[in-house]
């Protein structure tokens, strides 16, 4: 059975068009799955001319299931202004993912792999989400959800995800942990394949609390909410952060559970920068992103780097197999 991916554009005026017409010239040469790519006709001309792209496509509205032929599902022709966040940028990229959910949850697709936004346009287009999670959650009707990023040296998840420091501590709590616990297991079972995974928790404070002298969380809702969880024989910590990544015991773990976003994603971007992925674990359907963003510094120059979206490709590929494989299975 052959897969069928769809593209997002992500924001026109950064390097999201340009990774994917790359990524669909290595692609084509070596696969038979289907591709389509939601963009505006004028945007994807201009970077499939200057990156020198040859795969076949064509432009239509309609799904063309043809192996050998890109199918570009066209989105309005907007401005475009290559370095900048604009209003045009922010609704171009929402409309791609709104269409692509949509497709997905219709079943027309196996998986979306979504190019980056940008926080700032989408807002500036009067729109109200923090990010691709966020949108993805609520057009497909799920409640629990998690950001997860996944790479071959390290594969991380958090708790709390786009919020402000001073307000993580009060979402750290016994629901919302129990409730990223049994995600994460989940996802590493169905979608990865891993049937009995290890599991590590960071601490959220400095040390870990050190007993409760620098913080409390640990001591009355991390360690308690994993010696609580009806999956506890697979979780270990809470660990010290600073300890646990210069000790390298990300090596010894399937999976590594942060508490929010720049605890794990400083070292994981370290260990993975242009060929980490991010994942959203708990959705009905698949979706995967590079791990870097829109990169207005270098947009419209032909000077991307596709790694990272070929192997949020790569990634999305394995979790079609598994979720086929584990449905049969279970079926």
């Amino acid at each position: 059975m052959k897969n069928r991916f769809i593209f997002t554009c992500g924001d026109i005026n950064g390097i999201g068009p340009e990774i994917v017409v790359k990524t669909l010239e290595i692609l084509k040469k070596k696969s038979t799955s289907k591709y389509y790519f939601l963009c505006s006709p004028t945007v994807f001309e201009k970077y499939y001319k200057l990156s020198k792209a040859k795969f076949k496509y064509e432009i239509s509205h309609k799904l063309n299931d043809a192996d050998s032929v890109v199918t570009v599902l066209p989105l309005k022709d907007l401005k475009m202004n290559p370095g900048s966040p604009t209003k045009n940028s922010g609704k171009t990229s929402f409309e791609a993912i709104k269409m692509a959910v949509e497709l997905a949850n219709e079943g027309k697709a196996d998986a979306i792999v979504t190019a980056p936004i940008s926080k700032t346009a989408i807002n500036m287009a009067g729109i109200n989400f923090p990010g691709h999670t966020e949108m993805l959650a609520e057009w497909t009707s799920t409640d629990e959800f998690v950001m997860t990023f996944l790479s071959r040296k390290m594969k991380c998840s958090l708790v709390t995800i786009h919020n402000p420091l001073k307000k993580v501590p009060e979402l750290i709590n016994k629901k919302n942990l129990h409730s990223t616990f049994n995600v994460v297991l989940n996802s590493l079972r169905n979608d990865l394949d891993i049937d009995k995974p290890k599991i590590a928790v960071l601490g959220l404070n400095p040390h870990a609390g050190e007993s409760g002298i620098i913080g409390t969380e640990e001591e009355k809702i991390i360690n308690p909410s994993i010696l609580s969880s009806k999956n506890n024989q697979f979780l270990s910590g809470p660990f010290s952060p600073d300890a646990f990544f210069a000790n390298r015991m990300y090596q010894k773990f399937d999976m590594v559970i942060g508490m929010y976003h720049d605890q794990v994603l400083i070292p994981f971007k370290m260990l993975n920068f242009g060929g980490g992925v991010n994942y959203t674990s708990g959705l009905p359907i698949i979706r995967t992103s590079p791990d870097h963003g829109v990169a207005y510094d270098i947009a419209g120059r032909n000077l991307a780097d596709p790694s990272s979206f070929i192997e949020a490709v790569r990634y999305a590929g394995i979790i079609i197999k598994n979720r086929r494989k584990n449905a049969k299975n279970t079926g």
